[in-house]
């Protein structure tokens, strides 16, 4: 058996492990789109590293798009196989993918043009709409916590990882020559005390260890605190400057998150009165799905749910649904707050919000989450003096500021605590994925002082035997 790594390998997009049995059975983890990687992103999204008709059997952990993105792509290219998730994953999966095709579609429209015009050759997106639609049809929910045999060699169990709703950890108990071992993938490893979701789950004895470390050299503050420091950005902003402060956040995870501190806040009575717009139709469908999936909220939100039947509503907010609307804020005097995808910054309607309001010293951008270096977001946080949007120079004259406890990923503490319910001694080797380079050496370091002794930071397209 070997292993490997086409994506999220000394990075932390694009993931994608396959993982080859002795049979020549290839199971695909993940099939994630690369993002934010410059001028070399499509290049590495159009070629996987291996053949999609040769796939056997694919798992899918989270429905974020940089696990998920290229799952069109795969079937587009022959995987004709079943796709194996929790519900709540194929349901924010269906909405990720219909976007990220749309978007492909927009785009490539707006360059075949460009391109007509310059006598370049036509080009296709990576996926369309209905490519999106048919890879749905292919998706198999299996619930949490229950071994599912999904042939005579592989068994998946899925565990809460706690990362967004839906997200796993995988575990594979996989027959070979008589002989049963377990590889786990974590996934992304979400926080222990999220404000939302369940803590990630214990899980059984793993023989191989695939595991993210996004911020495995980093510790975050306290949960607690970044809805203070929410609330005085909010406050120094839209009260005291009477400016706009602009949030780039993923559709899916970080804006409920948001809305869910914003309505508390507004509970108890801790909410300026300000305009909030929540402007990405994707944000909308997302928080939709969010609300049909109880069964992953922790038992404070459970509880909130006794008395408050919405957790993420509350009396000032509305969402922004067509372009128009969106084009209006722009022309909008008054302070607000808005929330608009994309993350990083790199597309979606903020980074329109950004470059008509980023000149003016009365507001401010707010990043609340990750971003790559090479992103809008990420040059934004390393406090460039001026940037490109859309062609177009601007001079950064807004604050930017940074809130770094507002993350779906663990800290080193977290992802420690997770492998708390592992016997070192029984890991044969541990995998770090999901990662910058710099920082995965920091924590195998931290990792080797808990015991693990083989720790391998994979390269891109590396490929490890499993013995």
């Amino acid at each position: 058996m070997k292993i490997a790594f086409h994506g999220a390998a000394r990075t932390v997009t694009g993931s994608k492990h396959l993982i080859t049995l002795k049979n020549g059975k290839k199971i695909l983890l993940d099939c994630g789109m690369f993002q934010g990687m410059g001028k070399e992103t499509l290049s590495l999204n159009k070629e996987f590293g291996f053949d999609a008709t040769e796939i056997d059997i694919m798992i899918l952990s989270h429905a974020h798009i940089d696990h998920s993105g290229l799952v069109p792509r795969l079937t587009k290219l022959g995987y004709r196989g079943k796709i194996y998730c929790t519900p709540a994953s194929r349901d924010l999966t269906e909405i990720l993918l219909l976007d990220s095709a749309e978007i492909q579609e927009d785009d490539v429209k707006f360059v075949n043009k460009r391109n007509a015009r310059e006598g370049k050759p036509y080009v296709e997106p990576l996926y369309k709409v209905e490519d999106a639609k048919r890879a749905i049809d292919q998706f198999h929910p299996v619930p949490y916590n229950k071994w599912y045999k999904i042939d005579e060699d592989v068994e998946v169990l899925f565990t809460d990882a706690g990362h967004i709703i839906g997200s796993a950890s995988v575990h594979l108990r996989i027959r070979e020559n008589g002989k049963t071992q377990q590889i786990t993938f974590s996934g992304d490893i979400g926080r222990y005390g999220d404000p939302i979701l369940k803590s990630p789950e214990e899980f059984p004895q793993s023989d191989y260890i695939i595991m993210e470390s996004t911020y495995g050299s980093s510790l975050h503050a306290d949960i607690a605190p970044s809805d203070e420091a929410l609330l005085k950005f909010i406050h120094e902003t839209c009260v005291k400057k009477k400016g706009k402060l602009i949030i780039p956040a993923f559709s899916v995870g970080r804006t409920q998150e948001l809305l869910y501190a914003l309505n508390r806040a507004q509970l108890e009575g801790k909410l300026p009165a300000v305009d909030l717009f929540v402007d990405s139709p994707l944000s909308m469908e997302a928080t939709q799905v969010t609300r049909m999936h109880p069964e992953c909220f922790n038992r404070k939100v459970a509880k909130m749910l006794e008395v408050d039947d919405d957790p993420f509503s509350f009396p000032g907010l509305r969402y922004i649904k067509t372009v128009d609307e969106s084009k209006m804020l722009n022309f909008r005097k008054e302070p607000c707050v808005i929330i608009s995808a994309s993350g990083m910054a790199e597309a979606g309607r903020v980074k329109h919000h950004i470059a008509n309001n980023i000149d003016e010293w009365k507001n401010t951008i707010l990043i609340v989450g990750y971003c790559e270096p090479q992103s809008l977001g990420g040059r934004l946080m390393r406090g460039a003096k001026e940037v490109s949007i859309y062609g177009d120079r601007f001079e950064v004259k807004a604050e930017v500021g940074v809130i770094r406890s507002m993350s779906a990923h663990g800290d080193y503490e977290d992802m420690s605590q997770w492998l708390a319910c592992q016997d070192p001694k029984q890991v044969k080797k541990l995998f770090l994925v999901h990662g910058e380079y710099e920082v995965q050496t920091v924590f195998r370091d931290w990792l080797l002082k808990k015991g693990f002794a083989d720790i391998e930071i994979p390269d891109r397209h590396q490929e490890i035997g499993l013995g």
